[in-house]
């Protein structure tokens, strides 16, 4: 049976789209509605990225089992509930639980999407199948925060028209998905057993997403926050700058994961997120720090591909969708870690360190890049 791969990229990229419009509005919403500063505003913004980690392995694990079409339809669901709770949150806990289902739902969205596709597809093509599918979830947390800032700039009642539009794109997910024909395969001959769920092969690939997670989350959570606080007025289009240059090299350079191999790849691109963040820390202009932003979009945009390709290479292909799902987690918990911990570095030590430490985890990265082996040892 044929996998309708193209239904489910433009699902998951409705659902995606809806998670990067929220990161978008909520470090003003938050402060705006709770109050609080850069710490409860990213901790608002990477408590979903808890649920997100917690839940793509499970997704994986039933996917991979077969039970993908209702996962994804659960995610999208949850998703959609989840945004609803956002915008009509009467108190930050509650704010906070909404946060946590539409994390939860954004992992199902994904997670069992992608062994879904892979369900059809050749061994020897999966590397890039998946590189190619991620970035429906790549395209939406880049391009939803300008779909956000469109949406603020055409209407009065910015907040609700962005949290309607958050709901909306997580049920179409929810209808593209339930109007697909057809039932997917399972990507492996046998269910996967608790146990197993993290791969021998996938935890480094997994710690060096996390790294750059680490990187991406800070910029997620804190860009808008240090440029308004800078006084350099390009805070309302930095975000979209990010997604702009990341898209780009997106599109154009994910051949290059293929050509140099994904280790090469991600050396190169997250040595330009280290510049990238310390430029945008040391930036005391507007031009200085669009500059910057752009090379951080640039930074981040080849790096999921590259650890696909590492990840898949490892596991030498078994059980994708327990392995993207694991690693993929790698990369949730560094999001999730950098809101609030770069909230309370930038509350204590200011904005300039936060992003400075962010580059720090980059060089980890980088370590932690050039020390693993190419293949991982096999269990005994």
């Amino acid at each position: 049976m044929r996998v309708p791969v193209r239904r489910l990229w433009v699902a998951v990229l409705c659902g995606y789209l809806a998670f990067g419009a929220a990161l978008q509005v909520l470090p003003t919403y938050v402060p705006g509605k709770f109050g609080g500063g850069a710490l409860v505003s990213g901790t608002a913004i990477g408590i979903a990225f808890l649920a997100t980690a917690c839940g793509r392995p499970f997704a994986g694990w039933l996917a991979d089992a077969g039970w993908s079409p209702p996962v994804v339809v659960t995610g999208g669901v949850l998703a959609a509930v989840g945004g609803l709770g956002q915008l009509l949150a009467p108190s930050l806990p509650v704010l906070l639980f909404a946060r946590l289902v539409m994390g939860a739902g954004e992992a199902a969205l994904f997670s069992a999407a992608l062994p879904w596709v892979l369900s059809g597809t050749r061994t020897a093509q999966r590397g890039r199948l998946a590189g190619w599918f991620g970035l429906s979830m790549w395209g939406g947390l880049a391009a939803g925060p300008v779909l956000a800032t469109l949406l603020t700039k055409a209407t009065d009642s910015a907040t609700a028209v962005v949290w309607w539009a958050v709901v909306l794109l997580c049920l179409a997910s929810v209808v593209l998905v339930l109007t697909t024909r057809g039932e997917p395969g399972r990507v492996v001959g046998r269910i996967v057993r608790v146990r197993e769920l993290v791969p021998v092969g996938v935890p480094l690939p997994g710690a060096i997403i996390g790294l750059a997670a680490y990187c991406y989350g800070t910029v997620a959570a804190l860009l808008v926050l240090r440029l308004r606080a800078a006084h350099l007025h390009v805070d309302g289009f930095a975000l979209s700058v990010f997604a702009g240059a990341f898209l780009l090299l997106r599109f154009a350079g994910s051949p290059l994961v293929d050509r140099y191999g994904g280790r090469v790849v991600a050396v190169v691109t997250i040595a330009v997120e280290i510049a990238a963040l310390v430029g945008i820390a040391l930036a005391d202009g507007p031009g200085q720090a669009i500059v910057a932003t752009a090379f951080a979009g640039f930074g981040m945009a080849l790096i999921y591909p590259a650890c696909v390709s590492l990840t898949l290479d490892r596991v030498r292909g078994l059980r994708p969708g327990v392995s993207m799902g694991v690693m993929t987690s790698f990369w949730d918990l560094g999001v999730m870690v950098a809101g609030p911990l770069g909230g309370l570095i930038a509350e204590r030590a200011g904005f300039r360190t936060a992003f400075l430490v962010a580059a720090g985890a980059g060089l980890a990265c980088i370590g932690v890049l050039l020390r693993m082996p190419r293949r991982a040892r096999s269990p005994r």
